[in-house]
C-alpha cells in the first residue's frame, strides 16, 4: 500500500484532524504499514487459531457486596438529597 501525502490528506479530511506535516506524517504511516506487513512473513502454517501462551484460566474472585458509606458523603455534598437519590428541579412537563 503507497501512503502519500494526498492519502493523508483524505485521512486528515474523513477524521477532521488537521496535520501539519503532511510529507513527515506520510513517512510515519509508511513506516507502520511496512512493519506490519512483516507480519506477513512468519510461518503460522502449524499453529492452531486458538493458540495461547497461557495455559491457565483467568482466576475469578467472588463477588461479594461491601457496604460502604461513600453514597452518604456524596448526598451530603448534594444541594438536595432524599432517600438516597439526588433531588433536581422537574425539567419535563
Amino acid at each position: 500500500m503507497k501512503i502519500d501525502e494526498k492519502l493523508v490528506s483524505r485521512l486528515e479530511t474523513l477524521s477532521m484532524v488537521e496535520i501539519e506535516d503532511k510529507e513527515k506524517m506520510a513517512n510515519d504511516l509508511a513506516e507502520i504499514v511496512e512493519f506490519v506487513e512483516m507480519l506477513n512473513e512468519l510461518d503460522t502454517e502449524n499453529i492452531d487459531a486458538t493458540f495461547s501462551t497461557l495455559n491457565a484460566s483467568t482466576p475469578l474472585r467472588e463477588d461479594e457486596a461491601i457496604k460502604n458509606e461513600i453514597i452518604k458523603d456524596i448526598l451530603k455534598n448534594a444541594p438536595k438529597s432524599k432517600d438516597g437519590f439526588f433531588i433536581v428541579p422537574k425539567i419535563i412537563e
